[in-house]
């Protein structure tokens, strides 16, 4: 008997929820398929009803019409942005969905309570996009870790290299260059390096501290000359990084003029050509002066973490890096562990030995996406509801939490110049 496919409908049709897990779920066609996708953009919903074959009266104009109807599917992964993750998850819960729920699940503290509490009433599984703890690098080095190979964990210093064009694209210019819309900068991009972190430590953190600031994508910072948007006629073009033809149009890694139709250029345009991309330029949030924004986010922040184990712990999260990914350094009482994500290389030394290089290689169709997070995720979801066994590495609600109230922990601190923040008493 052939084995009964998983039902998925995708809420959210953005770069995440179309171009990155969609597209995964589409090489996966033997074990599931997705059956109602929602978007309020007309557009998005067309090409993901078109490359999933999904029927005309299961293609919806938004997630609540969607999560209004009977049951439709096993599961929906929800992708919306940062501030409507709960509230459609709760709608979700309420038919019996399980979900897979873009991160972070919410900045306000008392949506993290409610959505544990319902998922808890329901029985429903809700796993949290933490790509970083599904990698071939992050696992290599858990294992490691948890060989006993390095003794205790002692000290982890950790950088988030953001990359300079990743934060203007997302951070300066994007959906999430202002707090009050979406997220504070700690909890929506370093959420899933805080949960690795605690992860690796086998430890839940105990204080935190934290220093950060808004340093450079500002008026005052603007060079001489500058335009309040990049294509009119700007004088400070030619020295500019963050010029936005050379990120989306000439750039040969992220521009359209380079071959990428990508991330972040499927951003700018559903269909990307060199005259969508230059169009959205022209007249979009893209084309603008990342010095004449409306952003209010931080460009580098200081993570500062005393676990409950002892261990001590620092993350650094920097825009200013010519290339991204992570690094890491994990010191124990009998050896320690470096590795660089961006090269995928981790050096394991045990005190006294020769050290161990593991060359994880960086063949693109094996770690594209997230180091090859994301599709380890989707296939660690997909066999989650096949009925497989949750494993440590799983990022269940309950568990994924913890980062966030971290986080939260930590934007407060730097608000408060510092101050050292206990985590206990927000896990209510």
């Amino acid at each position: 008997m052939e084995k009964k496919k998983i039902r998925i409908a995708i809420a959210g049709l953005g770069s995440r929820g179309r171009t990155a897990y969609g597209a995964i779920l589409l090489d996966m066609k033997d074990r599931a398929e997705v059956v109602a996708v929602a978007d309020f953009d007309e557009n998005r919903t067309r090409l993901a009803a078109a490359e999933h074959n999904v029927a005309p009266d299961m293609v919806f104009s938004s997630v609540e019409e969607m999560l209004s109807k009977d049951k439709l599917a096993d599961a929906v992964l929800i992708c919306t942005q940062d501030q409507d993750h709960v509230r459609h998850a709760l709608m979700a819960l309420e038919k019996g969905y399980d979900i897979l729920l873009e991160k972070p699940v919410s900045p306000d503290l008392n949506e993290l309570r409610a959505i544990v509490r319902k998922s808890e009433e329901t029985g429903r599984r809700v796993l949290v996009c933490h790509v970083l703890r599904y990698t071939p690098f992050f696992q290599t080095i858990k294992k490691a870790i948890d060989s006993g190979r390095i003794g205790r964990v002692v000290t982890v210093q950790a950088i988030e290299n953001v990359r300079y064009w990743h934060q203007a694209h997302s951070f300066v210019r994007g959906n999430w260059r202002r707090k009050e819309d979406t997220s504070p900068m700690i909890l929506a991009k370093c959420c899933h390096d805080l949960d690795y972190l605690i992860w690796l430590c086998g430890s839940k953190c105990r204080s935190v501290s934290s220093y950060g600031s808004l340093s450079y994508f500002k008026a005052e910072c603007a060079p001489e000359g500058a335009a309040m948007r990049c294509m009119d006629g700007c004088k400070a073009k030619e020295n500019c990084p963050y010029d936005a033809e050379k990120i989306y149009l000439t750039n040969k890694d992220t521009g359209i003029l380079g071959g990428n139709t990508e991330w972040p250029i499927d951003v700018l345009s559903d269909e990307p050509t060199v005259e969508s991309v230059t169009k959205a330029i022209k007249e979009g949030p893209y084309g603008r002066c990342v010095f004449h924004c409306d952003n209010d986010v931080v460009d580098n922040q200081i993570v500062a973490m005393e676990m409950e184990s002892g261990a001590t712990v620092t993350l650094t999260m920097s825009a200013f890096t010519s290339i991204g990914g992570r690094t890491i350094k994990v010191m124990g009482t009998l050896g320690d562990i470096t590795g660089d994500m961006h090269d995928n290389i981790i050096k394991i030394t045990e005190f006294g030995k020769e050290p161990e290089i593991i060359d994880l290689g960086r063949e693109e169709k094996d770690f594209a996406g997230h180091g090859g997070g994301d599709a380890m995720l989707i296939d660690e979801f997909v066999s989650l509801l096949e009925g497989a066994e949750v494993n440590n590495t799983v990022t269940t609600l309950a568990v994924s939490v913890e980062s966030h109230l971290v986080a939260l922990a930590a934007e407060t601190s730097r608000l408060e110049d510092g101050k050292p923040q206990l985590i206990a008493p927000l896990r209510g």
